[in-house]
């Protein structure tokens, strides 16, 4: 069943065609076009299904990312900063995400 929704939420994403990463100059700024659209839809479908969790923002590079993300249990909201940096072989390797507060 929770795979379902997973494979559902990730259809309505537009896809990521460039295969850039930080070190191509060219290809990196339409790599960061396309996941800024994507980013944008998903936040937006989320607030649609009422499912709002995060917040972030990144550098101007857009290598580097941070925010705030939330779960809320039993009326209790738990607040969280996260931050991350793009790997420079991205997208090869996934960013690691942390959070400092933990």
């Amino acid at each position: 069943m929770a795979e379902e929704a997973a494979r559902r939420a990730v259809a309505e994403l537009p896809l990521l065609r460039a295969a850039a990463g930080p070190r191509d100059r060219e290809g990196w700024a339409e790599r960061l076009k396309e996941e800024y659209r994507a980013l944008i839809q998903y936040v937006e479908n989320n607030k649609r299904a009422d499912n709002d969790w995060f917040r972030l923002e990144s550098n101007a590079e857009g290598t580097r990312w941070f925010g705030r993300c939330w779960y809320v249990h039993e009326l209790l909201k738990y607040e969280f900063s996260i931050e991350f940096e793009i790997p420079v072989t991205y997208p090869g390797t996934a960013p690691e995400i942390a959070i400092p507060e933990l």
